[in-house]
């Protein structure tokens, strides 16, 4: 699971190099709450810009940055509900946004978790090991930042069909980017470049594989579902009743949030979305599509499917022509016309391809559910419009100039969006999903069949990952005394 073995002699040398460095490092504790962050740090954030490659944004890998490009605090967390005039149903949509963290995507926050338990525990060696970060989009940007950030060296790896914005970003941030064949849902290309470089560099390399890393799926369940749970406090009435969450499949981390919420939610529902053109969870299904950055052809070893509650298809079509209307302006002044307000309009922008998807599985599950204006769906907003400006232009040159008669035709699709291909989990149905994992990580990828099982069946299994968390925090602060006393 969580492998916390230490080997002492190198958590000394780390602590060296990290003092050599100026690093310090910010704990799950202050990711969760940044008002736990020293004001010594704070007030040196105020100089440093959001992305800039400097150690203190460490402490930035949190959802409550302020919305600036430099030198901001921490003022709460970023998110953005989608009204009624957008979504058609009257259940309160509501979106914690990746915008704003380095990157602009919340990625950074997995890729830390991984490297920092390895980095703590003395496993990872910065003078020897390349940090490897295999991804369809979102986790090798935010690997290999953070590796810059930490004086690593990393090895970028993604499909080469992936946005032109991902490669040009990464040619000045990861000391290697290796394109695999194929697009987004081409995950088992990547798998077997991981394999190649293991054979090739044996322990020059480190493998983060977001998928089978279970820090992932930790630095969710004690990051992003505690701010999922202070934005409902904070938005919610007399009557709200949190409904559901809404996640990608993805590389199955963000679920970790959902089995926080289940916890201290019990009747929350948590729904899982791919793309209908590559169905995996919904009928076994494959095949390509274009909502960059959620994965599919398997299931994640890190999805606790036992808490999925159900599993909803989404037609790529349907998010690239939402990603006209929110973004081009007649679309924005089509809206305006519906009655949507300029402070919801100024930040669609904020909603990337994965983040249409998981807007659209929220309203799916609003219809589904019959949902009424006392629930409340949440979600993530992943990235934003900023990494697919290049998919505009491709669609204005494949499709012509964006209309008025477009955003109306797009608009009413929105609005007549169905609960076709949809499926509400039994027992039976969770348990195929979880059997799909055998193949993939059991037969290819050297997982054991003791621990499929234990998985599925042991139910201290999932809560000794989330346990972790205190012992990794505790490691890190004494790992940053000793940092502090090689100054």
């Amino acid at each position: 699971m969580i492998d916390l073995t230490r080997n002492e002699a190198q958590i000394e040398k780390n602590a060296k190099l990290c003092a050599q460095q100026d690093i310090i490092l910010p704990t799950f504790a202050q990711m969760a709450d940044p008002s736990l962050v020293p004001e010594k740090i704070k007030e040196e954030l105020k100089g440093i810009g959001r992305d800039e490659v400097h150690s203190r944004n460490l402490f930035r890998v949190t959802w409550e940055n302020e919305p600036v490009e430099s030198g901001g605090g921490f003022t709460g967390i970023n998110y953005l509900e989608i009204p009624p005039e957008i979504t058609g149903v009257p259940a309160r949509i509501i979106g914690l946004s990746g915008k704003y963290f380095p990157t602009g995507a919340h990625k950074v926050g997995a890729a830390y978790s991984c490297l920092v338990s390895t980095l703590v525990t003395g496993q990872f060696d910065p003078e020897k090991n390349k940090a490897v970060w295999p991804s369809t989009g979102n986790y090798c940007r935010g690997g290999a930042y953070i590796s810059r950030l930490l004086s690593c060296k990393s090895i970028a790896i993604l499909p080469e069909e992936m946005s032109k914005e991902r490669f040009e970003w990464l040619k000045n941030m990861a000391d290697e980017t290796i394109a695999t064949p194929g697009s987004e849902s081409n995950v088992k290309e990547i798998f077997d470049k991981c394999h190649e470089l293991n054979a090739e560099y044996g322990e020059g390399v480190f493998i983060f594989n977001q998928f089978d890393q279970m820090p992932n799926t930790l630095w969710h369940h004690e990051v992003t579902g505690p701010a999922f749970e202070r934005v409902f406090k904070a938005e919610a009435g007399d009557r709200s009743r949190l409904a559901g969450i809404c996640l990608s499949s993805g590389s199955g981390g963000t679920l970790g949030s959902g089995t926080y919420i289940k916890k201290n939610y019990p009747c929350a529902k948590v729904a899982v979305s791919e793309a209908l053109q590559c169905p995996t969870l919904l009928n076994n299904g494959f095949g390509a599509h274009r909502i960059e950055g959620i994965g599919d052809k398997h299931v994640p070893w890190v999805h606790n499917v036992k808490d999925t509650d159900m599993v909803a298809a989404i037609d790529d079509e349907h998010t690239m022509r939402l990603l006209r209307l929110f973004n081009e302006p007649v679309g924005r002044d089509y809206l305006a016309s519906r009655g949507v307000k300029d402070e919801v309009l100024k930040r669609l922008d904020w909603l990337g391809v994965s983040s249409i998807c998981n807007m659209l599985t929220a309203v799916k599950m609003a219809k589904y559910y019959e949902l009424t204006e006392d629930d409340v769906v949440m979600t993530v907003f992943t990235d934003s419009e900023a990494m697919y400006t290049s998919r505009l232009a491709e669609l204005t040159a494949e499709r012509g100039a964006y209309t008025r008669d477009d955003a109306v035709a797009d608009y009413e699709m929105l609005q007549q969006l169905g609960i076709d291909s949809m499926l509400e989990f039994r027992y039976e149905d969770k348990k195929r999903v979880h059997n799909l994992k055998y193949y993939t990580w059991v037969e290819q990828q050297g997982k054991t069949y003791d621990e499929i099982n234990a998985q599925w069946y042991d139910r201290d299994y999932w809560e000794s990952v989330y346990a972790a968390r205190d012992e990794l925090d505790r490691m890190i602060v004494e790992f940053n005394n000793k940092v502090e006393s090689y100054r």
